[in-house]
């Protein structure tokens, strides 16, 4: 059973107490055993629950806002969305939430630990990864994707950074701050913490348009592209030319760079990265086209 909010009671110093160099070494019922990832908004730390023995490993992370954001509503407000989507919608492949703390600082949530490598660490130590594979990795992400469209939301942040592949090759999309319900309006001038444009669909760029599952695909399209080739559909430094490029350029055959690539993944790639939404699959298309293409390709390879 998901303990709830108000089940927590926390024993932790107050956010003037912490700074970035000494944090606190308790949280409510969790021990800080040691930081594990920072990123502008958040810290994650290793952690286990308090009364544990020090020998029994430890199997859950907790992500705690910096102290420079605990005042601030867009940040306690990120923490908020991720814990309500997190224990909302359940998926072997999306992260689930365990617990947090909103009634008051230090503001925080806990989540299983995860072990193996982001996506992003994966393909720099493997940037040539064999086709089934490729289609195994990016097929679990589009079922996260889809069991978030099914509950009525979009992540809107799909990127390799985001991606947590384990040693077994499971698949787990997480970072749900930005996730969006499908009756909301909003866009990435919203956006607490403005992340890479390389990966965000047309819709997603613009002031005027929030996007829905399907900027979700483009999202998951440009990650594919990406483990295929070994390189981002446009390659630009220059954020509003890179901005520009996704809102007009078409992209060519990814055949050209993949020879051995079958029509139906370079057609999918493309369908994918279409610039208008509604040419492009639901999730449950891209699921269903990615486990026949994984089959395929691993009985041709094997």
């Amino acid at each position: 059973m998901v303990p709830t909010v108000s089940n927590l009671q926390s024993a932790a110093a107050r956010t003037s107490q912490a700074t970035d160099n000494a944090p606190p070494s308790r949280l409510g019922p969790w021990e800080l055993v040691r930081q594990i990832g920072e990123g502008q908004l958040a810290s994650v730390y290793q952690a286990r629950p308090v009364g544990s023995s020090a020998n029994q490993p430890t199997g859950y992370a907790l992500k705690v806002l910096r102290p420079q954001w605990q005042d601030d509503l867009r940040g306690v407000s990120t923490l908020a969305r991720e814990i309500q989507v997190g224990r909302k919608v359940s998926n072997p492949h999306l992260v689930p939430i365990l617990a947090g703390q909103l009634d008051h600082s230090p503001y925080y949530l806990a989540m299983p630990l995860l072990e193996g490598s982001t996506l992003s660490e994966y393909l720099r130590q493997q940037p040539q990864t064999d086709l089934p594979v490729a289609f195994w990795i990016v097929r679990q992400v589009a079922e996260a994707l889809d069991a978030l469209h099914q509950a009525g939301w979009m992540h809107s942040d799909v990127k390799p950074s985001n991606i947590f592949v384990s040693p077994a090759g499971h698949v787990t999309l997480f970072d749900l701050g930005f996730a969006r319900h499908t009756d909301e309006c909003s866009s990435i001038v919203d956006r607490v913490v403005l992340g890479t444009v390389n990966y965000m669909a047309p819709e997603m760029l613009s002031s005027s348009s929030g996007g829905d599952i399907r900027s979700d695909v483009y999202s998951l399209g440009v990650t594919l592209f990406e483990i295929l080739t070994g390189r981002l559909p446009f390659d630009i430094e220059d954020i509003g030319e890179l901005a520009a490029h996704h809102r007009q350029n078409l992209l060519g055959d990814v055949r050209a760079q993949v020879p051995h690539l079958p029509t139906r993944a370079a057609r999918l790639v493309h369908r994918m990265l279409a610039k208008e939404p509604l040419r492009r699959p639901p999730p449950h298309e891209v699921v269903d086209r990615l486990a026949r293409l994984e089959v395929e390709t691993f009985a041709e390879r094997y």
